[in-house]
């Protein structure tokens, strides 16, 4: 009987994110002209944006996370790292989820290094874990765009929105992010 339920999750799992339409590989000039569109909604939609991402270390952009679940769910989304202004590195984003859900969305999600050693820890990273290589400040948005200065004081700064705007109460934990060639 518990084999057969693992047997079905797994299945699930499966289909979820080989369907998931950003589960092709993009090109580095789909992912670069994704990731101008994605900071340009994010500078707009958060007040500091364009400051706390000058003073990054390092902003790491998923212009579009897909995620999808009926019971087992999945999330993926290709991305790039830039520094100074400009990309360095190509990365994925992937995660799996158990327990009541159904449904899909797409998603954007910056995360902001602020310090050169939570920079480094992910560079070196083979496969990087919010929560486990590494903790991500979930940015809540107060009156006015304002981001609670508590949360601008992390090393790492996560955000995700979509075409709505600003999204709350999202975790970064459980997704894995790892570096790949494009």
């Amino acid at each position: 009987m518990a084999s057969s339920l693992i047997r079905s999750t797994l299945l699930s799992l499966a289909v979820i994110l080989f369907t998931l339409p950003a589960a092709h590989a993009a090109s580095k000039v789909e992912i670069n002209a994704g990731v101008k569109a994605a900071l340009a909604t994010f500078y707009k939609e958060v007040k500091t944006g364009k400051e706390l991402a000058g003073k990054a270390n390092g902003v790491l952009v998923f212009p579009e996370v897909y995620k999808a679940g009926f019971w087992v769910g999945g999330e993926y989304g290709e991305g790039a790292l830039l520094v100074g202004g400009k990309t360095v590195d190509y990365y994925s984003i992937a995660g799996a989820s158990f327990g009541w859900q159904l449904g899909a969305q797409v998603k954007s999600q910056v995360i902001l290094f602020m310090t050169s050693k939570s920079m480094k820890q992910f560079r070196n990273s083979d496969g990087w874990e919010a929560g486990i290589d590494g903790s991500v400040a979930v940015v809540t948005v107060g009156a006015g765009g304002e981001i609670d200065t508590n949360t601008a004081k992390h090393p790492v700064i996560g955000f995700t929105f979509s075409n709505e705007g600003l999204m709350v109460n999202l975790t970064f934990e459980g997704a894995k992010i790892s570096k790949i060639d494009r």
